[in-house]
């Protein structure tokens, strides 16, 4: 039985939801560019795909930055975390910018959770500011700035994986 935990059912990862609708999402990312408005100016913004994809358009467009590059990296299928893989590096252009370190860049990801894919990042941009919108403990320590922590066995769902559906009251016979 190795330190793998079981693969949670859609209903079990319900109980401990964390529903985020477009307009909190928005709400979050202005909140998380306030306090990184405080650390810059940075001189692009590197998008984790592809959960970082809007967090960084929102928080590039609130402080003026007009270089944005992704790094790519496949770490979930679903709702399971695999191993890791890039897909696409960070671009020659943009690691220049950092001087090869990352120094004056800004890591945008949309969540930090076991911090796999943050040390991954971070060993490629080792001196880059990390910025989540949303951590949990296990990844925490990586990220330098983020706006709300939750538990690590909470399941977030964002509003791009979301739609609009009727969910039963929590308690049977509530209704």
């Amino acid at each position: 039985m190795g330190g793998e935990a079981p693969e949670l059912s859609e209903q079990e990862r319900a109980g401990k939801a964390f529903p985020v609708s477009w307009d909190q999402f928005h709400r979050d990312c202005r909140a998380l560019t306030w306090r990184l408005n405080e650390v810059g100016p940075f001189h692009a913004v590197i998008a984790i795909t592809r959960g970082g994809l809007v967090p960084a358009a929102i928080v590039a467009r609130e402080l003026g930055v007009r270089v944005i590059d992704t790094v790519c990296i496949a770490s979930y299928d679903h709702t399971k975390q695999g191993d890791l893989q890039v897909l696409k590096g960070i671009s020659e252009a943009a690691m220049k910018l950092g001087g090869g370190t990352g120094k004056g860049l800004l890591i945008v990801d949309d969540l930090v959770d076991t911090g796999k894919t943050g040390k991954l990042v971070r060993e490629m941009l080792p001196d880059a500011h990390f910025a989540t919108v949303y951590a949990k403990p296990k990844g925490r320590p990586l990220v330098d700035t983020f706006i709300t922590e939750v538990s690590q066995d909470t399941w977030i769902f964002f509003p791009w994986d979301t739609a609009l559906s009727y969910h039963p009251p929590l308690r049977d016979g509530a209704a």
